[in-house]
């Protein structure tokens, strides 16, 4: 870092700060939602998208009633998804097909793009040398979009914006995402940590999920059940509607006529935004300072009262949140907590993990009536996916540094389909807009 530069920055920032703030009383006085999102937390209607649905009330008698939540992939509830999966039935494929295409494929056309992913996983001749393991970072979110930005530099069609050729080169990185997470991961491991370097080839007879464990794993084994669930956690990560940050990045870089690369690498500068993907690694460490202060996870009157210092801001990290807990849309439940719990018990039993699990049963348990009652929520608040989604990584080994990683190799399929939506429906550029409040000024 240039020390004058910064020293100069850190000054200056102070009359930025200055003039560049606004009085909330003139976001009141002219109607503007801050976020996006009204006083009552509804998003403010930008687009309109068949790919996805999340319920999270209902109209009853005229009245918005508050419900169980729902997530809906192209018609289909989330949970109808999973559960039509054999029990050892690997999904990520599949679903990734409905959410690109619009349908369910049939077993013949399921196959062709289970091949055409599994043929797609690899790299340019030397990208792992010439890319990825040239100045690593504890950040892969960073060193992934770096890798995808280059690779850019080898499609000779990178302008291309039609619908084809944006599919095949969407289908293109959704194939290579799983490997530039995890090598990304071991050149950090090997010449930061300064541990053994080792890589493996994906295998393209294995899904995706399998891919993961086998690569990130010095003996590429891993069972069953660590597999499916790993592929659970990656379909419910999948898509959540078009209002999020990173989706919404994507339609609005598409809409632009930028090439699918770019339009990529800027949802995964959305996606590592600490707001946004990466809340699990909030729960993790919270969990970690739980653990460290509450001696019996049965006792649920001493795991209650340290949450209470937690919300007091007398412990953790002083923020008064329990993070994975509540959740901007839903409010009775999150369909994906929900769907996920079962995955989540059944790896814990394997791993032996039933003491960790029996604190996360009663901070579940606790933790939304804590809030409720300190908070005076009446709306309700319950775990959301996170909550459960880093302790999942953490069982099947994946290092902290891979967490938000993982969410993008899932998410890809989500961005990728709203591109294609984007493209498919209009060529009008989004363009929001801003009023401006600045003062008249006078030269002296």
């Amino acid at each position: 870092m240039n020390n004058a530069i910064a020293l100069y920055a850190k000054k200056q920032s102070e009359i930025c700060v200055k003039n560049d703030s606004i009085s909330p009383r003139l976001y009141e006085e002219y109607g503007v939602n801050l976020g996006l999102r009204d006083e009552k937390g509804k998003g403010v209607l930008t687009g309109l998208t068949k790919i996805s649905k999340i319920i999270s009330s209902k109209i009853i008698n005229g009245e918005t009633v508050p419900c169980e939540g729902e997530l809906w992939y192209r018609g289909y509830p989330v949970e109808k998804l999973i559960g039509s999966l054999g029990s050892q039935e690997m999904g990520f494929e599949k679903i990734a097909y409905l959410l690109l295409m619009g349908e369910l494929p049939q077993e013949e056309a399921y196959q062709t793009f289970f091949d055409v992913i599994g043929q797609s996983r690899s790299l340019p001749t030397n990208f792992t040398r010439d890319v990825i393991m040239k100045a690593p970072s504890a950040d892969i979110m960073n060193t992934m979009t770096k890798s995808i930005l280059t690779l850019a530099s080898y499609d000779d069609h990178v302008a291309d914006t039609s619908v084809a050729n944006s599919l095949r080169q969407c289908i293109q990185l959704i194939s290579e995402f799983p490997i530039l997470a995890v090598y990304a991961y071991h050149a950090y491991n090997h010449y930061e940590n300064q541990e053994s370097m080792y890589i493996h080839r994906p295998d393209p007879s294995l899904s995706t999920a399998e891919n993961i464990l086998m690569m990130l794993r010095p003996d590429k084994k891993y069972t069953k059940v660590e597999a499916k669930t790993l592929d659970t956690a990656l379909i419910l990560h999948m898509e959540h509607g078009g209002g999020n940050n990173s989706t919404f990045t994507t339609r609005v870089v598409t809409s632009s006529g930028s090439d699918t690369y770019s339009t990529i690498a800027a949802a995964m500068s959305s996606l590592k935004g600490p707001k946004h993907g990466g809340a699990n690694i909030k729960v993790m460490e919270m969990m970690s300072d739980i653990r460290n202060h509450v001696k019996d996870y049965s006792d649920k009157e001493e795991v209650e009262a340290y949450l209470s210092k937690i919300l007091e801001g007398e412990a953790f990290d002083g923020k008064k949140l329990i993070y994975g807990m509540g959740h901007a849309v839903y409010t009775l439940s999150d369909p994906r907590e929900r769907v996920f719990k079962q995955y989540v018990e059944a790896l814990a039993a394997e791993k032996g993990r039933e003491h960790d699990l029996l604190l996360y049963r009663n901070i579940e348990e606790i933790a939304p009536k804590l809030i409720a009652k300190k908070r005076h929520i009446l709306k309700g608040v319950s775990p959301n996916v996170d909550f459960y989604s880093g302790f999942v990584y953490d069982m099947l080994g994946i290092p902290k540094e891979l967490y938000t990683a993982m969410f993008s190799v899932a998410r890809i399929v989500g961005w990728s389909a709203h591109r294609i939506e984007e493209l498919a429906c209009t060529d009008k550029i989004i363009r929001p807009a801003y009023m401006s409040v600045m003062e008249e000024a006078e030269i002296n």
